[in-house]
């Protein structure tokens, strides 16, 4: 498409893209188990209007929009209390899980030079997430993967033995995003503690669930701010919190840790300039959704959402493990899984499952799908699970084999 020369009316711009849109996958659905997180029409009508309010508006200073300081604040405050930060907790919100961990690796690295360390590296386990490979890239850290054990966590004998002098950051994740299963934080974050290193739990996925499956009785492993060592934790909100896009949130035991999150320069002609994380400038709309749908939702609400995701996990669990030649990989506490085929080529599986409008997540190694299971899920289970019977016996009957689509794209 070249630049338009003359405006096209709105409305025909506004019914081209509700064309364009009839080719993506039906998330409001419950059709995609991955990227796009929908609760109900109430809810993400009110995040579309408290976006909307703020479209325009740029939280990078906040004092031409002292509104979003206050939303900000509200935001941050609410997740370092379910973390159970105390009162030195601080933090931003970011666009999201990304963000969040490279701005843990910076911190990590800031606080590292303090103490003289030039080659600074991070230890954390082959599940942590993807984006921390980006920041080792970003930041100059070099990243020491360690293997997991057969269950798929955190194998902490091995990770301390990769503990160096030059270790700047520990990382667990709770879950991790491709098994779904909680590292033992209350053994990791003690490491860290003990060599004055910095501990960073990714809760992208968890940070939300975790505290209200606890609340509900379910039995969670320690992985916050009441583990000693332990200083920092990601959450996305744009995840299970069901917020707009492009709103995380990453929280600092103390001010104190936070200030190596922090960018600031005065090395230009335009006077002081300073940034919490990566962007400059800081959209208003996602921050004024995250405020909104927490504010609708309360505990109440995420208890309801969340008990209704981990049901709806038990009951893929149970479905896939009654299906012969199917494996559930660990044994997932939350509401994120992976399976696995003992006879036919996940991915082949996986994109005959594309082919009938449902959308997973293919991973490697070991070759498997992968499931994130929200509230828009809990009414299509056993479609899903006919689904994935009827794409079986099409992968059996051709002996297909397929190709690993990314989980990200460079389009």
């Amino acid at each position: 498409m070249s630049f338009p020369k003359r405006g096209r009316a709105a409305g025909t711009i506004l019914t081209e893209l509700d064309q364009l849109q009839q080719h993506d996958i039906d998330w409001k659905g419950g059709r995609a188990f991955s990227l796009a997180y929908y609760a109900d029409e109430n809810l993400y009508a009110l995040a579309q209007e408290a976006c909307a309010r703020y479209l325009s508006t740029n939280a990078l200073n906040v004092a031409a929009f002292p509104s979003l300081r206050n939303l900000q604040n509200d935001v941050v405050a609410a997740v370092a209390g379910l973390l159970h930060g105390g009162t030195e907790a601080a933090g931003f919100m970011t666009s999201g899980g990304t963000e969040s961990i490279l701005m843990a690796v910076k911190a990590a690295r800031g606080r590292g030079a303090e103490r003289g360390i030039t080659a600074p590296e991070m230890v954390l386990p082959t599940t942590a997430h993807a984006a921390f490979e980006k920041g080792a890239e970003y930041f100059g850290v070099r990243s020491v993967r360690v293997p997991v054990r057969d269950d798929f966590g955190a194998d902490v004998a091995a990770m301390e033995r990769a503990i160096t002098a030059n270790t700047v950051l520990v990382v667990g994740s709770a879950p991790g995003y491709p098994q779904g299963i909680i590292d033992p934080i209350s053994e990791i974050a003690p490491l860290a503690q003990s060599r004055e290193t910095n501990c960073h739990v990714d809760a992208c996925m968890g940070g939300i669930t975790l505290p209200m499956l606890e609340r509900l009785g379910y039995p969670i492993p320690p992985f916050d701010f009441r583990v000693p060592g332990v200083t920092s934790i990601s959450v996305d909100l744009h995840k299970y919190g069901y917020a707009a896009k492009g709103a995380g949130v990453i929280v600092h035991r103390t001010r104190a840790l936070r200030k190596h999150q922090t960018f600031t320069t005065e090395n230009w002609l335009g006077g002081l300039y300073a940034s919490s994380g990566v962007l400059g400038t800081k959209g208003g709309g996602p921050i004024a959704a995250a405020w909104a749908v927490m504010q609708y939702l309360g505990e109440e609400g995420y208890l309801r959402l969340t008990k209704a995701a981990r049901q709806a996990t038990e009951e893929l669990i149970a479905g896939l493990r009654a299906i012969p030649g199917v494996a559930v990989l660990g044994e997932p506490p939350a509401t994120l899984v992976a399976f696995t085929f003992a006879d036919v080529d996940a991915f082949a599986v996986g994109d005959a499952l594309a082919r009938h409008g449902w959308y997973v997540d293919q991973q490697q190694p070991p070759r498997s799908l992968h499931c994130t299971v929200h509230a828009a899920n809990c009414n299509v289970i056993r479609d899903f699970l006919a689904a994935v019977r009827h794409a079986l016996d099409e992968v059996r009957s051709a002996a297909a084999t397929g190709s690993q689509k990314a989980y990200g794209s460079l389009e």
